[in-house]
């Protein structure tokens, strides 16, 4: 278990019923996918031919701001509003999903690229399935 399972285990009040496991595995995916986005602009910035890689490193950068601040409001539960929970799960799983679709497109020519999309696709499961856990 990460620390947002054991953070998640110490919160002192009540979660509304949310499955700690299936919350703790969403903000995971989601810090994780923010960093591997970050860091797959970075590299993709440092190609040779990154002038095509422009719309990949754009889908990079906005799925990487998505995915931490979808970390950071799953993070916090105490004034909790859950359409904005699910409005925010939604947006992630969009964001993952343009930015797993757009550095599957260049994975087979640049590693980084087809690790990204991996993590983005992990990432947009997760938010699925607390919205499913989240009814």
């Amino acid at each position: 278990m990460g620390h947002a399972g054991v953070m998640l285990e110490t919160y002192p009040a009540d979660l509304g019923g949310v499955d700690r496991q299936v919350l703790a595995k969403c903000i995971e995916a989601c810090f994780d996918c923010a960093q591997t986005c970050t860091a797959c602009a970075d590299a993709c910035l440092s190609e040779h031919a990154v002038a095509g890689l422009v719309r990949c490193i754009r889908t990079n950068l906005d799925c990487a701001d998505i995915c931490a601040t979808t970390g950071r409001v799953l993070s916090r539960h105490t004034g909790y509003d859950a359409n904005l929970t699910r409005a925010q799960l939604e947006a992630c799983a969009q964001a993952c999903r343009s930015c797993g679709d757009e550095c599957g497109l260049h994975a087979h020519m640049h590693e980084h690229c087809r690790v990204c999309a991996e993590a983005c696709r992990r990432c947009a499961q997760a938010c699925n399935e607390l919205l499913a856990a989240l009814g």
